[in-house]
């Protein structure tokens, strides 16, 4: 199955069932949300986000290149401003990957190919593994941020659920967040994580000084 969607380009990487508030004051997204609220009611209000690859977010011709796998997001919350900008509270859906691209209009379009979500061979096994890990991860930041270590967090039993909590938790550049929300599977995230999580508390680790600012290298970007 394919769809025309529309897209919001960002500096960042969103994933299924991870909340994402953005601050729409560019017109031609500002277009895009009013088209949206006009949509009959049970009508899906969504968009497609998709990181930036090279360029910048703000200004027509600063998208020069986008990644090929996005993902849907769902608007569930509008607050309109008298001088027509908009805040949103949007939801991670459905992964999609990019096909023929359509600029007639003020904002890009795609033809997208909806991508399934297999769990894989071994999910459960190293969901466990994972779990292990990302709780001495949290525990290293923390420390580093020089924040009381709270008690452990309960976390997601599904693996595809996991893996998509901590992809999105960890402090990560936008290349490898990309990497995880394209894996063609929740095992093959899982395991990817598992090599990434015991990366990145080792340099946590060595660097115990670095300011909080630092160690979040990336986030959301919002317009």
């Amino acid at each position: 199955m394919s769809d025309l969607l529309p897209l919001f380009p960002l500096g960042t990487v969103l994933y299924p069932g991870v909340l994402l508030p953005l601050h729409v004051f560019e017109e031609r997204y500002r277009l895009l949300i009013r088209q949206l609220i006009a949509l009959p009611e049970g009508t899906r209000r969504r968009f497609g986000v998709v990181a930036i690859r090279e360029g910048q977010e703000v200004g027509r011709d600063g998208v020069r290149a986008l990644y090929d796998v996005g993902c849907a997001a769902e608007v569930r919350r509008v607050q309109a401003h008298e001088d027509g900008r908009f805040d949103i509270v949007t939801s991670g859906a459905e992964r999609f990957r990019l096909h023929d691209l359509d600029d007639t209009r003020p904002y890009l379009q795609a033809d997208v190919e909806w991508l399934p979500e297999p769990e894989g061979a071994d999910a459960a096994l190293l969901a466990g593994g994972v779990g292990r890990l990302f709780a001495a991860y949290r525990n290293a930041v923390l420390a580093a941020q020089g924040e009381r270590t709270p008690d452990a967090a309960q976390l997601p039993a599904p693996p595809l659920v996991l893996s998509y909590l901590v992809a999105a938790v960890m402090v990560l550049f936008v290349p490898d967040k990309q990497r995880l929300l394209a894996a063609p599977d929740a095992a093959t995230r899982l395991d990817l994580e598992r090599q990434l999580l015991r990366r990145e508390a080792a340099v946590v680790r060595r660097l115990p000084s670095l300011p909080a600012v630092d160690l979040l290298r990336t986030g959301v970007s919002p317009h």
